[in-house]
């Protein structure tokens, strides 16, 4: 067995309503004054305003930055950290999607130090400790509640990523209770988002072992005996914990042994077009699954153990389910569907090729002819 290091937050609470007790997190942690890191979205929906109650009546209260926007840029992290620096606050939390949790991550570290945003990108940048760190999400996909990982948008149609231990919290908390709201499209989306992150785990060249291979196995079969419960059944709070349990796996698992080409070409498609995270994963995920075949059958025919029913171990029909799956869950199937000019395959396809921190990670080479052949069969295929 080849050595390896496997890294992972060092308390995870799960429980339904657990996010009431939070001030009780931040003072094991010594927070007394906590930034409180979320989106205008879920202050609208009403559930910010109970934790930020709590949060403020203990120790010496709290301060809210709510204006966390989808793909963050480098701007509202400045902005949160200027919050943060004001009120001369000693912790961190987020309450949120990956989005919030990113800015929370890279918060806690400008807030212990004096080093720069810029000067974190990339990997094992990061100089130094952070302020102590609450994470707790609010969908059951990105799984940044266990990743040393940050992803800022730094342009017009550019993001660079932040990667080191140092970004891992103190505790991620998986209260299913903040989940049930979710939109079915923001369900499906996140949900796939997640079963993305576990099958790429369990394929991914470099760091791929038994710890990740384990979670990224158990991940995928928690997503994939759920999801059509939670989109058939929003309030089921037993499948919303489970949905949330495997994000969390699957983040753990690919936190480990990094993900690929999806990702590789998912993030082109945001960059330019502001497709969700999530849909760009699952536009790219069938044409690049069939791409990494010939290199991956044993393990994707090893997944599909881990789904329901009695499905044929084999990549077609890994392939096969997914892509029912998709459709089923009412998403756009096609790059057509998604609305991405076609003529911009080819700039499509050099953009992912900027992408070689991801690329390096996937189980068959890829190179810019190979990208653009998957755009050109993602976009028209059915």
């Amino acid at each position: 067995m080849s050595e390896f290091v496997f890294n992972t937050v060092s308390q995870v609470v799960v429980a339904s309503g657990a996010s009431a007790d939070l001030g009780g997190y931040c003072r094991q942690l010594g927070m007394k004054r906590v930034l409180l890191v979320t989106d205008p979205g879920l202050v609208a929906a009403g559930l910010i305003a109970p934790i930020f109650e709590a949060l403020s009546s203990s120790a010496d209260g709290a301060v809210l930055f709510d204006a966390v926007t989808a793909d963050p840029a480098d701007s509202v992290v400045a902005d949160a950290a200027a919050l943060g620096r004001e009120h001369k606050v000693d912790g961190v939390v987020a309450v949120g999607g990956g989005s919030s949790m990113d800015v929370a991550k890279v918060v806690a570290v400008l807030l212990a130090g004096t080093q720069s945003l810029a000067s974190m990108y990339g990997v094992d940048q990061v100089e130094g400790s952070r302020l102590p760190l609450i994470l707790v999400p609010t969908t059951a996909g990105t799984g940044s509640e266990v990743t040393p990982v940050a992803v800022i948008t730094t342009g017009a149609t550019t993001k660079a990523g932040v990667s080191s231990p140092v970004l891992l919290p103190d505790i991620a908390l998986l209260d299913a209770s903040l989940t049930i709201g979710l939109p079915p499209a923001v369900t499906a989306m996140t949900g796939i988002d997640a079963m993305v992150h576990a099958i790429e785990a369990y394929t991914s060249r470099i760091k791929k072992n038994p710890v990740s291979d384990m979670l990224a196995h158990q991940a995928l079969k928690l997503l994939s005996h759920h999801l059509r419960q939670v989109l058939a059944d929003p309030g089921d709070v037993p499948a919303r914990e489970a949905m949330l349990l495997g994000s969390m796996m699957a983040g753990q698992a690919f936190a480990n042994a990094p993900v690929g080409a999806v990702h590789a070409l998912a993030y082109p498609l945001g960059g330019h077009y502001h497709i969700p995270h999530g849909l760009s994963n699952s536009l790219m995920l069938p044409t690049v699954l069939a791409f990494n075949a010939r290199q991956s059958e044993q393990d994707y025919a090893s997944l599909c153990r881990a789904l329901p029913g009695h499905v044929a171990e084999s990549s077609s029909s890994l392939i096969d389910w997914l892509v029912t799956l998709i459709a089923d869950s009412g998403l756009p199937t096609t790059l057509e569907a998604a609305k991405v000019p076609r003529d911009d395959l080819p700039m499509l396809a050099a953009d992912a090729m900027q992408q070689q921190r991801l690329l390096v990670n996937n189980p068959v080479p890829v190179a810019e002819a190979d990208a653009l052949l998957m755009y050109e069969t993602a976009w028209g295929s059915s």
